[in-house]
């Protein structure tokens, strides 16, 4: 009668905690799904662009961005989902050894940025001048540019005349653009009652010094308004940074706990 009954708890017995597979199923599960969406959204954009872009902008096209974050995401996530329902250790460990790879990544990526400031930036320049460049070539590209520009409250990236950069706003003689000299309209200061956005409120700001273009735009550059913003709202980057890590730290350790049970389950029916 005893050893049937040891033989049944046997039986029932297992080393892999339920708890701990199914929540490492619904977290990669969530994230899977979020994948999917970003991925769907950055084809919709693709798409949906009125001209193709130039091969220039292909790598800093935030539609390309979004594809390529979201086909990786669901890669990792689909291997944690499947690996946990399957109890599989191959895609268990495909998954951890991929979001490993993803955090150390973004690890030595913020050391290198904090330790290499100057060439960060410089490195970050080259990115957001051609941006500049491009700026009329790709709706993205200027939605993206005009969005940092009124949040930021600033104007190319070292100051207002980086925008001499652009074919139509260049501010050379030979120059046939009406927008000669100019800048967008995302670098205008707000006028308090406007209804209608007056678009051509930069129009030939380049030829002023910065005392007067200050009086109708910002001439700050974004690079030097980024670093303020980051001096200022620490707080805020650092609650970001640690709610970018945490759940990557979570699959991995949760994705090892499970590989290590399942690894237990088997020794023990061997």
């Amino acid at each position: 009668m005893d050893r049937k009954l040891n033989l049944d708890r046997a039986e029932t017995f297992s080393f892999v905690n339920p708890w701990i597979r199914y929540f490492l199923f619904f977290f990669s599960f969530l994230f899977w799904v979020f994948s999917l969406l970003i991925v769907a959204i950055g084809v919709y954009a693709k798409v949906q662009k009125a001209t193709d872009t130039v091969r220039d902008t292909f790598l800093i096209d935030p539609a390309v961005i979004l594809i390529v974050v979201g086909v990786v995401m669901f890669f990792i996530t689909f291997c944690g989902c499947i690996g946990a329902l399957r109890e599989n250790i191959r895609l268990l460990k495909t998954f951890s050894f991929s979001l490993t790879l993803v955090f150390l990544t973004q690890l030595a990526i913020a050391i290198l940025g904090f330790f290499y400031s100057d060439q960060a930036r410089g490195a970050l320049g080259k990115f957001v001048k051609k941006a500049i460049v491009h700026y009329r070539d790709d709706l993205d590209l200027q939605n993206l540019m005009d969005y940092i520009q009124k949040e930021f409250k600033c104007c190319g990236w070292n100051n207002y005349t980086d925008w001499s950069w652009n074919l139509y706003f260049n501010c050379t003689h030979d120059n046939p653009s009406s927008e000669r000299c100019g800048v967008p309209y995302s670098c205008c200061t707000p006028v308090p009652g406007e209804a209608v956005i007056n678009t051509m409120c930069g129009f030939g700001v380049q030829t002023q010094n910065f005392m007067e273009a200050n009086k109708s735009i910002y001439p700050v550059g974004c690079a030097d308004k980024a670093v303020m913003w980051i001096e200022s709202h620490l707080l805020l980057v650092g609650a970001l940074a640690l709610g970018l890590a945490l759940p990557q730290i979570a699959g991995i350790v949760l994705s090892q706990i499970l590989i290590s049970q399942i690894q237990d389950e088997i020794t023990s029916v061997l």
